[in-house]
């Protein structure tokens, strides 16, 4: 007897140690793709920075929860970028030292595009009468880099493409409000809040290209919805990249999937779709189907990745599905996830790290 009760006690260790939470390890080959709005962000310019130079608790949650699920490449959202990189390089220093007994991850690969967020437009955006602020910016911010993403890969990356400077008015069937924006404005505003990325990851010898946006919330405005409608474009401008689509002009110039660099034209070409795009197919406040380039979309997977909460991946508004990593059908999925710890689980307590989740998906080439 004391046998038998010896081998329960045994096996039941293993599985009260093991936090719930964690994701399974990957299949043979295969390659984790995540995307977390970690919000590391200050409305001071410097402000993050000397948060981390100091040991921001915040951030070393948010280390912890990415220690913990080990993505290969990681979108990592709300990242302000006022200080050059130097809040990246503190961040990614900040990765390679274990947290909470986690172990620690180094990207020797990272991309931290400007941002438009909290640049100033020169222009009387919001209609105010005056020209400075927040919402007179490109993107709103309170200053420069505020909101902004890193991509960061221990796969090597190849030369990006930026989409930040397309107007917004320059968009086919545009949903640019007239009765919101003046002449002036509409001169001056960029479609993307942020930036929109495409950045090829070299994998095994083939190459996974990330196409990586942070739309704007589809909220505070009025009736005119003009944040939803930008919402709703910048989503619209994601599915026109993957398409290759001649208007996806990038801040190099180049139209649709010339120049040879990042080519996920319609011909093919292997691809994950990922950011926090701020747009619940099913509940919330972005326009009716402004998910449905992507979720439509006929060469992506869309994958729904299911936590504790099932398919949510942040904790307002009763709980959303707005933070997505979708691959194309060239890729095969073997495993996905949204890392939300249940209240009992040993590692709830880096629910506090964000009032979004970490959401991974795992792809593996054919």
């Amino acid at each position: 007897m004391w046998r038998f009760l010896l081998a329960l006690w045994v096996t039941a260790v293993p599985a009260a140690a093991q936090p719930a939470g964690l994701p399974a390890p990957k299949a043979d080959g295969a390659v984790r793709f995540a995307t977390f709005n970690a919000a590391l962000t200050d409305d001071e310019p410097g402000g993050l920075v000397a948060r981390l130079e100091a040991g921001d608790g915040q951030a070393r949650l948010v280390a912890e929860v990415v220690q913990r699920v080990r993505p290969d490449v990681l979108l990592l959202q709300e990242l302000d970028r006022d200080a050059g990189e130097r809040s990246l390089a503190l961040f990614r220093a900040l990765l390679e030292v274990g947290e909470g007994g986690a172990e620690p991850i180094r990207y020797p690969y990272a991309v931290f595009p400007p941002s438009n967020t909290g640049v100033p437009s020169g222009v009387d955006l919001d209609g105010d009468g005056r020209a400075g602020g927040p919402n007179d910016a490109l993107g709103f911010g309170h200053h420069p880099g505020q909101y902004a993403f890193a991509l960061l890969s221990v796969h090597p990356v190849g030369e990006v493409r930026t989409f930040a400077r397309l107007l917004w008015r320059d968009v086919p069937e545009s949903l640019i409000p007239a009765d919101y924006y003046s002449a002036a404005a509409m001169a001056v505003q960029p479609l993307s809040s942020k930036t929109h990325l495409a950045a090829p990851i070299a994998v095994g010898g083939a190459t996974i290209t990330v196409l990586a946006a942070h739309p704007t919330p589809p909220v505070f405005d009025d009736a005119r919805d003009w944040n939803g409608r930008r919402n709703a474009d910048e989503i619209r401008l994601l599915a026109a990249i993957l398409d290759g689509a001649d208007w996806a002009v990038d801040d190099a110039g180049v139209a649709g999937p010339a120049g040879g660099t990042v080519d996920v034209g319609a011909g093919g070409g292997h691809a994950v779709v990922m950011g926090d795009l701020n747009a619940d197919p099913r509940r919330g406040d972005s326009r009716p189907g402004a998910m449905s380039p992507l979720l439509r979309h006929p060469r992506l997977k869309d994958v729904v990745p299911r936590g504790s909460e099932g398919d949510r991946t942040a904790d307002f508004g009763g709980g959303m599905r707005v933070d997505y990593v979708l691959p194309t059908r060239s890729l095969e999925v073997t495993g996905a996830g949204v890392f939300w710890p249940r209240p009992h689980d040993p590692l709830a307590r880096l629910n506090a790290a964000s009032d979004h989740r970490l959401v991974w998906v795992d792809v593996r080439l054919p």
